[in-house]
């Protein structure tokens, strides 16, 4: 929800809402008069979770800005983005995701994804595969993955309960507390790595009129999936980085996951003393590894 320097907030209409979508417009990116010509476009998505936005990869996309055209939308129901009432399906997203690519790149572009949402890519990805140039996805996780059903999770069902879940909502996910807490059980190895400006963010995303249901669809599992199922049917090429200390979705799943499809998946990396989100926790790092990811995929 804070734009990096030089880049401003756009929107387009899709079939199910408006996108904010946030691109590298202004110095020192762009100069006056200067188009994008032939440049590469990077479309960075993020991952779902009590406040989630393209907020998330903001410590990470500035780097690439000089040398390729880079998009970064908050996905609907999050974010800026329009937040209609309904219960969230992993189809809802694979529509929006088809129809942002559609609507802003004239070229297939490299598709940098986090989490769920990295999962969705890949489901995208083989229903339209001319939509992508690659994939570089971070801890990839359908939740469900391996026959693993995430809705037995015992937070899962407390939150089906209706109005419960509206309350669990407002008191346990969008305040600052809450937000705390789930960067720190969730997202950080390193508590320590979180400071008030990624806390603003996700509160700020969290308090948005109807956010709840977006998040509450997450949080029950109406997106959860099972990755395995689709990963022997990619055919983009694909580069995998994962954290150490990703919770609930270990490396050996994201192993397990790049040994499905061989052929597609061009390279596995473990970022050592990281959770969920090596982009917010250590972006240098994270940064160093998309480079050489990005050059292997070229």
């Amino acid at each position: 929800m804070i734009e990096p320097l030089g880049f401003t907030r756009n929107s387009l209409v899709t079939s199910l809402g408006t996108i904010v979508y946030y691109e590298a417009t202004e110095a020192p990116w762009v100069k006056a008069g200067e188009s994008f010509g032939d440049r590469q476009t990077l479309v960075f998505l993020h991952g779902f979770g009590g406040g989630s936005s393209a907020y998330e990869w903001s410590k990470v996309y500035p780097a690439f800005a000089a040398d390729y055209r880079v998009l970064a939308p908050d996905l609907l129901g999050w974010g800026r983005s329009d937040h209609p009432v309904k219960n969230y399906t992993p189809q809802d997203y694979i529509q929006v995701i088809q129809e942002f690519l559609q609507q802003t790149c004239a070229q297939p572009p490299v598709v940098i994804a986090s989490s769920l949402v990295a999962a969705i890519a890949v489901r995208t990805a083989v229903q339209y595969p001319e939509l992508f140039a690659s994939l570089i996805l971070a801890t990839p996780t359908g939740l469900s993955d391996f026959g693993e059903d995430y809705r037995s999770n015992f937070f899962a069902q407390l939150v089906s309960v209706p109005v419960l879940d509206r309350f669990i909502y407002t008191t346990g996910i969008a305040n600052t507390a809450g937000i705390v807490n789930f960067l720190e059980q969730r997202q950080f190895a390193q508590a320590r790595r979180i400071y008030p400006e990624i806390i603003d963010a996700y509160l700020e995303s969290a308090t948005q009129p109807r956010a709840e249901y977006a998040a509450l669809s997450f949080v029950r599992g109406d997106l959860c999936f099972d990755l395995a199922q689709f990963m022997p049917d990619l055919t983009i090429a694909t580069a995998i980085l994962w954290g150490e200390y990703a919770q609930f979705t270990p490396p050996a799943i994201g192993r397990r996951l790049a040994a499905l499809n061989p052929n597609a998946v061009k390279a596995f990396v473990e970022i050592k003393d990281v959770g969920l989100t090596p982009h917010l926790e250590l972006p240098g790092v994270t940064i160093g590894v998309l480079r050489g990811f990005l050059a292997l995929l070229q």
